[in-house]
């Protein structure tokens, strides 16, 4: 149990004013220009000079920024247009979306458009590398009685001719 001591003790810390909260610390300034803040002594040949930092009290804030002016919104009438200004392309021609890219790795199926980094994510690595021409060919043998053979350019895409053509994972 605390005794009354104690209690005067936590009331005289907590009225405590805040010059008590203030620090004194050296500024020291190098001949190099070179400007250094310590709680220690400079060291000889620097400019010394002394800085008082005012810490803010618990459940106080300062705004850091100035406020925003207030302007009416609610004038405008019309929509604003959306301009696009730049956007990312993979190297197979934003061919697929994100969304059935991520669709078809999930459904471990072989989507023209896929990079090699695609068809590794949905169907592991493969059993056989064949690169022959600047074309690369994955090879996934008999797993549960499939293969599959998939074919990529020169850019490292799946070769097709639309997003519909699909090869369905050996898995």
């Amino acid at each position: 149990m605390l005794s009354n001591r104690h209690y005067f003790l936590l009331a005289a810390l907590l009225c405590l004013p805040q010059a008590a909260l203030a620090v004194t610390i050296h500024r020291c300034e190098a001949p190099d220009g070179s400007i250094t803040f310590t709680t220690l002594s400079c060291n000889a040949g620097e400019d010394f000079s002394m800085q008082e930092v005012r810490t803010s009290m618990p459940g106080t804030s300062m705004a850091l920024l100035p406020e925003a002016d207030a302007r009416d919104r609610t004038s405008a009438t019309g929509k604003m247009q959306l301009t696009i200004i730049g956007q990312t392309e993979d190297r197979c021609g934003n061919q697929l979306t994100a969304k059935e890219r991520r669709e078809a790795i999930i459904g471990q199926r072989i989507v023209a458009g896929m990079t090699q980094q695609d068809v590794e994510s949905a169907l592991g690595k493969p059993d056989k590398i064949t690169i022959r021409n600047s074309a690369t060919s994955y090879r996934y043998d008999a797993k549960r009685g499939r293969n599959a053979q998939i074919a990529f350019d020169e850019r490292g895409c799946t070769k097709g001719k639309a997003k519909s053509q699909t090869a369905k994972s050996p898995l």
